[in-house]
């Protein structure tokens, strides 16, 4: 049975020893500014459907009241923090929540995970692909549960332990290795908002003071993937979020800088598998 909270529904849950999983609907009359405290767990959530237009996340007691970072499809918030979150759009969205107990991490690692101001912002949008899965694989059990249910939690939730500890080392060993800095990641993805023009390699190294070489080695390092790869998948999720808004394709085309309908149309369709249409009859909003 559905449990409502304010502005967050449960619609389904599954619980371990070391872990609970939660299915979530959230409805937001207005744009939402909240800030939340993770006591005793770690927190993950994966949003299902896009995120509200421009998510930003910060951790006020650590960064001052000022800084904001861009809030990825999947974020983690430890044990202790406190984080604010906004966007600039209301609506609904979908995620799922799993929290896990500190003190098994502890135990499997022998030690604690650190958490400074590097790990924190890094933590605000995991790029990790392992990750993604093993919350998808959560989400459809917490959906379906099947036999042994808990079990299945558990096992998941010490692979996503495994992942995390090892996407922390990542964080140090690219700064090691000469990835670039959060600032400067931050000042890519506030232009690649900007609409309708995508920018060139050149006008980003500009942006952040480097060279075309030292930005794309650097990006590569920082994201796994090259310029361009990020700023076509950036494109996608903010389509995503158009579409999931109800703005009809035709506007959502034109204000992407498409030429046409048809050409937005094909090329959504080479990037997700699914045409406009498709997209939007999945997440609930018909054609």
């Amino acid at each position: 049975m559905a449990v409502s909270t304010n502005s967050m529904r449960i619609e389904a849950e599954l619980s371990a020893p070391i872990a609970a999983v939660q299915l979530v609907q959230f409805h937001f009359d207005e744009p939402p500014d909240s800030v939340f405290h993770e006591d005793h767990r770690y927190r993950l959530d994966l949003c299902l459907t896009p995120r509200p237009r421009n998510a930003r996340a910060s951790y006020p007691e650590r960064w001052g009241g000022d800084r904001f970072e861009r809030l990825g499809a999947v974020f983690l918030v430890p044990p202790g923090e406190a984080m604010r979150a906004r966007s600039d759009a209301c609506g609904d969205q979908s995620s799922l929540l799993c929290q896990i107990d500190p003190k098994a991490m502890q135990k499997w690692f022998e030690t604690d995970l650190t958490w400074d101001d590097r790990h924190l912002a890094a933590g605000l949008d995991i790029r990790n692909t392992t990750v993604q899965g093993l919350m998808m694989r959560l989400a459809e059990e917490t959906k379906n549960p099947g036999f042994a249910s808990e079990m299945l939690v558990e096992l998941i939730a010490a692979q996503l332990g495994i992942e995390l500890y090892r996407y922390q080392k990542g964080v140090e060993d690219l700064s090691k290795q000469g990835g670039l800095a959060p600032w400067r990641l931050r000042l890519i993805d506030e232009r690649l908002k900007e609409l309708p023009a995508m920018p060139t390699l050149a006008e980003l190294a500009d942006l952040v003071g480097l060279s075309v070489r030292q930005l794309t080695r650097g990006f590569r390092i920082s994201r796994e993937c090259s310029v361009g790869e990020y700023v076509a998948q950036s494109r996608v999720e903010l389509a995503k979020q158009m579409l999931a808004s109800e703005q009809s394709v035709k506007a959502t085309a034109y204000t992407l800088g498409f030429s046409s309908p048809s050409s937005f149309c094909y090329a959504f369709r080479r990037a997700t598998s699914e045409t406009p249409g498709q997209y939007r009859q999945r997440i609930g909003l018909g054609r």
